[in-house]
């Protein structure tokens, strides 16, 4: 007697779903995974990547307001030197208000965007930051 797909799959859901628990202490979402390599490409293609990204990232990509990022530099990112550029925007909230600005990290691997981490302080520390208005011109 077999088991059909569906109870296989029902059974792996809560193994799949504790895979995707874990600590929050990073806050990021990744794309690429790790890229092992040592020696990374610049990411050339960022100011079109970037944008296109926080268009989806963002509830309401429509009137961010004080877009600012600094250029990728190399920064230690989990013990693998990473490109990472760092950006900070207000994001407009369903009622027309404004959040206070939040600083995001953006990490590449392998010259493309990876993830983005959320609690990015301590990494964008003494970033140069400079306007960045292709953010603040996203559509929906």
């Amino acid at each position: 007697m077999g088991i059909s797909a569906k109870r296989v799959a029902i059974l792996m859901l809560p193994l799949a779903l504790a895979a995707c628990a874990g600590s929050d202490d990073s806050r990021s979402i990744s794309f690429m995974g790790s890229g092992g390599a040592t020696n990374q490409p610049f990411p050339n293609n960022y100011r079109s990547e970037l944008p296109a990204f926080m268009k989806t990232y963002l509830n309401n990509p429509v009137g961010v307001h004080d877009a600012v990022m600094a250029e990728p530099v190399q920064r230690d990112v989990n013990g693998k030197m990473r490109f990472v550029s760092c950006l900070r925007f207000a994001a407009r909230e369903s009622d027309g208000s404004y959040r206070e600005p939040q600083e995001r990290a953006i990490v590449y691997v392998n010259g493309r965007l990876d993830r983005m981490i959320e609690k990015a302080a301590e990494i964008c520390a003494g970033a140069v930051y400079a306007p960045f208005p292709e953010l603040e011109k996203l559509t929906r």
